[in-house]
């Protein structure tokens, strides 16, 4: 590919996330439903401007440092005040992580008709909500806290998760691995390496922002430095243990988000926009790798698929893990009804739909326009239809600009916070 063509592809990329983000400040649409939409019409299912192939070797690592950035930040701002709701998120993360990957994989084989091997690896991508379109639309809809801050935990705590199971199981029907054995030792040494490389780069990088005097360093350094970091660490974590950069990235904005600095409020802001800049860029490319000729032959069979995890296997998994907590019933329903995918699930579905084009398995076509169908859908359906039902069940924050004296007592009327046993 010639440079000016690759300078072309990356600026008919971010030209049209910037419009779909303009749209979508216009409109009051979800920006993410207009990212995927603009995706779809700058690539192959549209005008075929964008080719995300193009990028050759180069698309594996730009998505890997952009989603490191992603879910950094979001680890970086990551509050779960009261132990109900880390019992919530941890309750719905364990539970959600069998029946998930269970209805995914017998949906995904028996109603899409992809076969087992690769049906478990759709499940497992599919296995996370997606804080990257989670955060927008909370954002977007001024939903009342807590449920933004438990549907946004889950997603974090989950998508690293599903990531490294589906590579795992990806080398485990191209041969490279023998067993279960070694993809379950596998995961938890990903999982566990990641958390602990995160956290020791994390707490380092905090001391030397802390060590570091008000006005010895500009923020614009501050924030090189920090990308500095966070890169080197997503880079060398997978180059010791694939996919264990995505737990590192996480555990690492965790532990910075804890740190007490002068100007920690700036720079997370400063990394709050370039992590939208990332998936404004992110989407567009992604979702330009759709063809309809990989959706169409899926039929009804996939639509069915994607409605049995949205309808059936999330009310459940919610269901069974919010029994017996402090919850009522509209908490229950939005939380049960929210679960778009997002970009970590898109970026390991176009990466690992190559290897398997490469290894010659069949239905690696019907397997990435699956995992498609599964983000358009959730994205979609929930994008567009999560105001409209959090303002039903009365859960939106009021406007305290406008209610200044009463917006307290009204968000405790209208969403009220989990209380901690006991109290």
């Amino acid at each position: 590919m010639t440079p000016e063509r690759l300078g072309l592809l990356w600026g008919i990329t971010v030209f049209a996330g910037s419009i779909a983000r303009l749209m979508a400040a216009l409109t009051g649409l979800p920006g993410v439903v207009l990212l995927l939409l603009s995706g779809l019409l700058i690539g192959r299912s549209g005008f075929g401007l964008v080719e995300p192939l193009d990028l050759g070797q180069g698309l594996e690592t730009i998505v890997g440092l952009l989603v490191s950035l992603v879910l950094f930040d979001g680890g970086l701002n990551l509050r779960l005040p009261g132990d109900t709701i880390k019992a919530t998120v941890l309750r719905i993360s364990l539970i959600r992580l069998v029946v998930s990957l269970l209805a995914g994989l017998l949906a995904a084989h028996w109603l899409a008709g992809l076969g087992w091997s690769v049906a478990a690896v759709y499940s497992a991508i599919v296995l996370a909500t997606g804080p990257t379109v989670v955060t927008p639309l909370v954002q977007q809809i001024r939903l009342a806290p807590p449920l933004g801050d438990v549907l946004e935990a889950e997603g974090l705590l989950l998508e690293p998760v599903g990531a490294v199971l589906a590579l795992l199981l990806l080398q485990l029907l191209l041969g490279d691995l023998h067993g279960w054995r070694e993809v379950v030792v596998g995961l938890l040494a990903r999982l566990g390496s990641g958390v602990i490389f995160g956290a020791s780069a994390g707490w380092i990088l905090s001391e030397a922002l802390r060590r570091l005097k008000p006005g010895s360093l500009s923020l614009g350094l501050r924030l090189q430095l920090t990308l500095g970091v966070l890169f080197l660490l997503y880079a060398a974590c997978e180059w010791l243990l694939p996919e264990s950069g995505l737990p590192a990235s996480v555990a690492a904005g965790v532990v910075v988000g804890r740190r007490a600095e002068t100007e920690a409020d700036q720079l997370d802001g400063l990394i709050r926009e370039l992590a939208q800049l990332a998936i404004t860029m992110l989407f567009p490319l992604l979702a330009a790798d759709v063809s309809w000729a990989e959706l169409s032959p899926l039929g009804w069979g996939g639509v069915s698929c994607v409605l049995l995890l949205m309808l059936v296997a999330r009310p459940i998994g919610v269901g069974l893990a919010t029994f017996g907590l402090p919850l009522d019933i509209k908490q229950r329903v939005f939380l049960a009804w929210l679960a778009p995918r997002g970009i970590v699930t898109a970026a390991v579905a176009s990466l690992f739909s190559i290897r398997l084009e490469q290894a010659g398995v069949l239905g690696a076509g019907r397997f990435q326009g699956l995992v498609f169908l599964t983000i358009l859908m959730t994205v979609g359906i929930q994008g567009l239809t999560a105001q409209p039902l959090a303002k039903v069940l009365g859960l939106l924050a009021e406007d305290e600009s406008e209610q200044p004296a009463q917006a307290s007592e009204a968000t405790s009327k209208t969403a009220p916070v989990f209380p901690d046993p006991g109290q």
